[in-house]
């Protein structure tokens, strides 16, 4: 294949007998409940498994070849894959220098791989790409393409969706323990109710991850908690902090074996809330700012923030940011650092239109809920062992990408009989200039977001991106290379693109049966305003 980071389906797995042996006839069939924290299974260590893993060979030649592996002599990379929630790509320093929050430790993870600058999430919104994150497939396929709970309602009725991550579908996590590791999570699932949490998904430990997508309950970012799969700590404990100690505590107790960690943060998700010593810090800070730009602006019905100096959120920022660190210091004490691949990724642009309106993700437009880059475009690096550091990548990557990269990584291989709209970006990381078969992204999002958004789809082919307001047919085209805020509509003037890329978007969606939103015969119009 041209360009190298296609995902081929001939890596090796383990033979069914060791597999048997490995995992002691467990059975880990979606659906089955295991409760808080599965028995951690008896596994070769890292010294004996690596007889496990030979080079693939695929029709017609090798499949992989050996210098873009992790998966080596040494035996498969552990996992460590952290995501954050409502984070901007513009919230990190990596991205924006002149940002007003503080994010040390994903500076220095930057400088240690790879920087992705057109990475992008499945959706405006987090369960769908939190879905698309675990399975390797668009949320338009999956059906579950609004945040579990959303139904507004206006001039459409929104397309019906899932409210849970089906259980038929192969997490990450299932995937992997297949193969032989220990998977934990800790954070933010909210991909369904009881039943359908992290250890009913492949997840041998769960520490947090439920039904809500918020720390809503009890002392909400503070102990107690109120979450039914955490265990409340000392009063007044912060949860960042507390889930990278339970990320770190889980990958010292693996005794050398492989493992997929995933810390899945609730931060910066509202409420908007931080130690207070902290917040007072950047009140200070903000103090001694000079306004020079204006401080709001309009998106659509919206006000939209465009400006960052939102004391609470600063302090939420350099928190969770903190809580990498902890993470990565753990990596460092434990000597797995150099054994281990980290992915960082969030799951939809920074909150500017509602809510607070706590974060500005300029140079683009608007936020979570709208499908402008402000609410898709998101921060990412990777670091992998053996593979590049400090560089950056302008290649478009896309969170279903996250799934098949993992596996390839580890040399574990994607069923067969189940598509997958990600593909695996193994090469940029060893390669991050080098030129990739060239796809088209999209997007469906069906509904109304809180933050002001409307039923919409999207498709981005080469620095092209068009958006189909569903409600009127209405479409925008932007150049995203000469105009990354997307404030001039090519639409007017370049029709013959228009066409072409509403029709490739059209077949997408029937392709992969998107379901869209029907005409609200409820629904009155807002009386027109007296002159």
């Amino acid at each position: 294949m041209v360009g190298g980071d296609v995902l081929l389906p001939t890596a090796i797995r383990r033979s069914e007998t060791i597999r048997a042996a490995t995992l002691g006839m467990e059975d880990r069939n979606r659906g089955r409940r295991s409760g808080y924290l599965r028995g951690m299974r008896s596994l070769p260590d890292r010294s004996t498994r690596s007889s496990f893993w030979v080079l693939a060979l695929g029709v017609g030649g090798i499949l992989l070849p050996t210098s873009g592996s992790a998966a080596s002599a040494s035996g498969p990379p552990n996992v460590v894959l952290i995501v954050a929630d409502d984070l901007g790509w513009a919230d990190i320093a990596a991205n924006n220098p002149s940002t007003f929050y503080r994010t040390p430790n994903l500076d220095r993870l930057a400088d240690s791989g790879v920087r992705f600058t057109q990475a992008y999430a499945a959706a405006p919104v987090c369960s769908p790409t939190r879905g698309s994150i675990m399975t390797g497939r668009h949320p338009a396929r999956t059906k579950t393409t609004d945040w579990f709970g959303g139904g507004r309602r206006a001039r459409l009725i929104p397309a019906d969706y899932r409210r849970e991550l089906p259980l038929e579908e192969r997490t990450i996590a299932e995937c992997l323990g297949d193969a032989g590791y220990h998977t934990f999570f800790a954070g933010k699932w909210h991909l369904g109710p009881e039943g359908r949490w992290p250890e009913d998904q492949g997840f041998d430990v769960n520490r947090g991850g439920w039904t809500r997508g918020g720390p809503y309950g009890g002392g909400k970012y503070f102990s107690p908690y109120g979450n039914p799969r955490l265990e409340d700590g000392p009063r007044g404990e912060h949860l960042p902090d507390r889930l990278a100690r339970e990320t770190v505590d889980f990958m010292a107790g693996c005794g050398g074996k492989p493992f997929l960690a995933v810390l899945s943060f609730y931060s910066v998700h509202t409420p908007l809330l931080a130690p207070e010593a902290l917040v007072e810090t950047h009140r200070s800070r903000r103090e001694a700012l000079e306004e020079t730009t204006p401080r709001w602006g309009r998106e659509r019905t919206r006000k939209v923030r465009l400006v960052q100096d939102h004391a609470v959120y600063a302090a939420m920022v350099e928190t969770m940011d903190r809580a990498v660190g902890t993470v990565l210091d753990g990596l460092d004490r434990l000597g797995l650092s150099e054994e281990t691949v980290v992915i960082f990724f969030s799951d939809n642009g920074g909150l500017s239109t509602s809510e607070g309106h706590p974060t500005s993700n300029l140079p683009f437009r608007a936020g979570k809920g709208w499908l402008y880059e402000g609410g898709i475009r998101e921060p990412c690096i990777v670091t992998t062992p053996g593979g590049a550091a400090g560089a950056v990548c302008d290649t478009p990557v896309t969170s279903s990408d996250l799934l098949p990269t993992i596996l390839d990584l580890c040399g574990v291989a994607p069923d067969a009989d189940r598509p997958l709209d990600g593909r695996s970006i193994r090469a940029l990381l060893h390669e991050p200039g080098r030129r990739s078969v060239p796809r088209d992204l999209h997007w469906h999002y069906p509904h109304y977001g809180n933050q002001g958004g409307a039923p919409s789809g999207a498709i981005r082919s080469g620095d092209l991106k068009l958006i189909e307001w569903f409600e009127d047919g209405r479409f925008e085209l932007f150049d995203l290379a000469a105009d990354p805020g997307e404030s001039v509509d090519l639409a007017a003037e370049r029709p013959d693109d228009v066409r072409r890329l509403a029709a490739a978007l059209a077949g997408w969606r029937l392709g992969i049966d998107a379901v869209m939103p029907r005409s609200n015969p409820e629904h009155e119009p807002p009386a027109a305003a007296n002159d």
